[in-house]
């Protein structure tokens, strides 16, 4: 197969890529996966078949698990030798970011096929017929996967499925993030590889810097475009600064998951606090009310010089020489000579008389953004991720942090209690557990060998396990100043634990004596799973917690991240803003006053910006008019709109400005938008915005899109049309001569028994519909418009023509039949358009269109009264679609 496109992407003046290469194993096929940190992180698998690697990538890598399916696009054949391709792409080249080869093998067709040649030629056979089943010998992947493409997503869209065999299994493979060429990661090629290529000479690569925040593809603060913070605060309840609250808590969840009705944060390891400050007066609290005042006094320092009165919630730690925080070196803190504190400060509860904990977090955390002060660098303001909660919580992997903090956008503050709209995924196993004694082992000299810990289950202690590693000889001598007086002759444990009880990993431990003590300490281990009676395995000891009481020191078990989220979407649905009204008027989304509003739509914030600016100078119709509109028609337009690839028509300066057509949504659209990758036929990759809701309604309107213009298909079926359309386009033809092809084209659709819809364009023209519900390709559906257009000519052929090309068309109506294809548009139902008069394309009833009939009598005053008289007269569109068949078949019998 050709390599053209392959060398076409590349400057090899600047990239060390291969040009070329071919395999000199005449025996056996091979495989290479690589691990590409691009503009994305993926995996590429690439398949030795003619000579080159056809090539997949894969975004979420490949999985041994055969339920799971992973999304594969195919891309451009690459050269043979690509298989050996590890080392760095300089960034502004096309790929640009870092490669490593994640595995690389043999492979041969599943079916029993001698010889290299019958193997290659049956998978090529397998390949043009989009089912590729093959066997895998490498590294890491081996046995029975499946390459198979799919229907109805891109044309190169395929999924990679493993088969059930011996093989098999439900462990992230992906973890295994090392070459099998190198034996380096991603991030140790990034920061170890001598060379890259640049202006034709290599050149050395400057080593990363270490950041204290995890860097995360595509990520957006969500403090950056903020709501007016006077707005917010004149809403705020009046309050006195609150007292003895206690923090809200996250619910532990087992795994990172991606939702836009939510951000991320980094979870750090250190002292949960609440910082009380009035009038220069200074409280800082532990998450049980105890006292950091001293414990953290140039905390405490710091912000009695802060001339606000506020209550922050945050956490106070140190950090290391990468940034990142150690519990340890806090716990052990005593002075600055231990190492400089930080408090990261994430949420604000109360500032200047007013309660914000009942306001939504985004608003909150707007508040903080302005407020907080940014001079001194111990006082740091959190960040907040609106990314991908799974690539955040694998950047948090990799830089050795305690795991990462989901928190629900539009989640209200409630102090003392563990919440499902705040959720913590760790990246270790750790649990806080209560000291109830300690061991000795014979002849050490060591102060103490082990703690003996417990959990509360109903009131009663639980004897969990001991832990022996993680402490130095000066914390035991620490520590057992803190045990002497808590020294008693009873165990407090409800079962009695044998100390010196042997395990497969010990069978003969030595031989300890316990020591109990009154279960009040409580300490925080590591550990790496819990047996089925629920002693932790290989526990370590990370640090005491004076924190929290003993009494509320309970197991702590991961909850279903699923269920947990699926939970919150039911649970708030009633505050999502614009859940359209099922029996009352739908009232407007912008008040009449303020120029910029920001309003939350889906749970995702849209900022409305120059409300006053006049979009229609002729009918002094605004862009506040415009938003309200479309928010008010929004459960009539969005039928039309769900499931389909928009391509956007921009007016940013009114209907008489600049226009300009945008497809291609990559890297510009928000991350909550969905999107949708397409190739056409001339090779051209883009990504469509999708529609799904009111939030992308008003996203797009607030682009400056007047007017919707959606695909015929869904992206469930995207070469497969709901509808086909006919397109009056008058010409220099009066509209009532409109009406009259209108009219004949539905006498000829009755006569064939074809239900047709029509509706006014909204610029000059009639559109008429025939639901064909996704039932046949594009191609059938233009041919279909074609013979009833041809037909419709034969009746009115004095004023009506075929011809595409304008000069041909002598001055007659054209009767548009082409723009049944692919990626064509037209402006959907209830869509309003660039044209004086603020005009509506609008459904009709058949007996509405009759001569007299103009096009201004639909615009945005109207239309919104008119929908409420008569309901969605489209709906039929989007109903049972018409046997093509048979409607041809009736045709020639009735034509001829």
């Amino acid at each position: 197969m050709s390599l053209e496109k392959y060398v076409a992407k590349r400057d090899f003046s600047k990239t060390a890529e291969p040009k070329s290469g071919k395999s000199n194993d005449r025996n056996k096929l091979h495989f290479v996966i690589q691990k590409h940190d691009a503009s994305r992180l993926h995996y590429d698998f690439r398949l030795e078949m003619e000579g080159v690697l056809k090539s997949w990538a894969i975004p979420k890598g490949p999985s041994t698990d055969p339920k799971t399916k992973r999304l594969a696009m195919m891309v451009e054949d690459h050269p043979f030798n690509y298989k050996d391709f590890e080392g760095i792409i300089p960034q502004g080249e096309y790929g640009g970011g870092t490669v490593i080869v994640w595995d690389e093998g043999t492979y041969e067709p599943i079916e029993n096929i001698k010889g290299k040649k019958a193997q290659e030629k049956h998978l090529l056979n397998q390949l043009k017929e989009g089912s590729l089943k093959i066997k895998l010998n490498g590294e890491k992947l081996h046995g029975e996967f499946a390459l198979v493409k799919t229907h109805g997503m891109a044309e190169n869209s395929w999924l990679l499925i493993k088969h059930k065999d011996d093989y098999a299994s439900t462990k992230d493979i992906t973890k295994q993030d090392k070459s099998v060429l190198s034996g380096k990661t991603i991030e140790k090629m990034e920061k170890t590889s001598a060379k890259v290529w640049k202006d034709g000479k290599e050149q050395p690569v400057k080593a990363g810097i270490n950041d204290p925040e995890p860097e995360v593809k595509k990520e957006t603060a969500v403090n950056d475009d903020q709501p007016d913070v006077k707005d917010i605060l004149k809403k705020a309840p009046k309050s006195v600064i609150p007292k003895n609250i206690k923090p809200m808590l996250a619910t532990l969840v087992d795994e990172a998951f991606d939702d836009p009705d939510w951000q991320y944060e980094v979870k750090w390891d250190g002292y949960r606090t609440l910082a009380f400050i009035s009038k220069s007066k200074v409280e800082l609290f532990s998450r049980n009310n105890k006292s950091f005042n001293e414990k953290f006094y140039p905390i405490y320092d710091l912000l009695k010089d802060w001339k606000s009165n506020a209550v922050l919630d945050g956490e106070i730690l140190v950090l290391n020489a990468k940034g990142i925080s150690n519990f340890g070196s806090l716990q052990n803190w005593r002075s600055e000579a231990d190492g400089e504190l930080v408090f990261y400060v994430f949420d604000i509860l109360w500032y200047e008389g007013k309660n914000l904990m009942g306001l939504p977090l985004y608003e909150r955390q707007a508040v903080l953004s302005n407020v907080l002060p940014t001079d001194d660098d111990r006082l740091r303001l959190g960040k907040v991720f609106k990314a991908s909660g799974i690539d955040f919580f694998d950047a948090a992997q990799r830089m050795g942090l305690e795991g990462i903090i989901a928190k629900k956008t539009n989640s209200t503050y409630t102090p003392d209690r563990r919440s499902k709209e705040w959720l913590k995924i760790k990246v270790h196993k750790r649990q806080e557990v209560v000291i109830a004694g300690f061991t000795k082992n014979a002849d050490t000299s060591k102060a103490f060998s082990s703690l003996l810990l417990g959990l509360y289950d109903e009131g009663k202690l639980q004897y969990v396990g001991k832990v022996g590693t993680g402490f130095s000889d000066k914390q035991q001598k620490t520590m057992m100043e803190q045990f002497k007086p808590l020294i008693v002759d009873k165990s407090p444990f409800e079962n009695i634990p044998d100390v010196n009880k042997p395990s497969r990993f010990r069978p003969n431990p030595p031989k300890a004596k316990a020591t109990w003590l009154k279960p009040q300490l409580v300490c925080e281990v590591a550990f790496t799973e819990v047996t089925d009676d629920g002693v932790f395995r290989h526990p370590s000891f990370q640090g005491m917690r004076d924190d929290k009481k003993a009494k509320e020191v309970i197991r702590e078990e991961e909850s279903t991240t699923k269920k947990i989220v699926k939970d919150s979407i039911e649970k708030n649905v009633h505050h999502e803003a614009v859940k359209p009204p099922k029996e009352k008027e739908r009232k407007t989304l912008l008040n009449p006053k303020d120029e910029t509003q920001v309003r939350k739509i889906k749970g995702h914030e849209l900022k409305f910006t120059n409300l006053s600016k006049v979009y229609w100078p002729e009918d002094m119709v605004t862009k506040r008019d415009m938003f309200n509109y479309y928010y008010q028609v929004a459960e009539y337009i969005l039928p039309y709109l769900k499931d389909r690839p928009q391509s956007l028509n921009r007016f940013p300066g009114g209907i008489h400005g600049p226009s300009f057509y945008q497809k291609d949504v990559k890297g510009k659209a928000p991350e909550w938008a969905e999107t949708f990758p397409y190739e056409n036929g001339e090779g051209e990759k883009k990504e469509y915005l999708v529609g799904t809701d009111e939030a992308s309604l008003l996203w797009m309107a607030n682009l400056g899109c007047i007017e919707m213009n959606p695909w015929f298909s869904r992206i469930q079926s995207p070469d497969h049309p709901d509808y086909c359309v006919i397109d009056l386009d008058p010409d220099k033809h009066t509209f009532d001569q409109v009406v009259n092809a209108a009219l004949e084209t539905k006498k000829v659709l009755d006569a064939i028994g074809v239900p047709s819809y029509c509706k006014t364009s909204g610029s000059t023209g009639m559109h008429i519909y025939i639901p064909l519900n996704a039932r046949y390709d594009y191609d059938q559906s233009q041919l279909f418009a074609k013979l009833v257009v041809n037909l419709v000519n034969q009746q009115i052929p004095d004023y009506t023509s075929l011809e595409r090309m304008v000069s041909a068309r002598k001055g007659k109506m054209y009767l548009d039949f082409l723009q049944n294809r692919p990626g064509a548009t037209i402006a959907c139902p209830y869509s309003l358009r660039p044209k004086i008069g603020a005009s509506i394309s609008m459904p009709l009833h058949w007996d509405e269109v009759k001569p007299g009939l103009k096009m201004k009598d639909f615009n945005i005053v109207n239309a919104i009264d008119r929908l409420k008289a008569e309901g969605d007269l489209f709906k039929g569109v989007l109903g049972k679609g018409i046997d093509l068949k048979k409607a041809i078949n009736k045709a020639k019998s009735v034509f001829g």
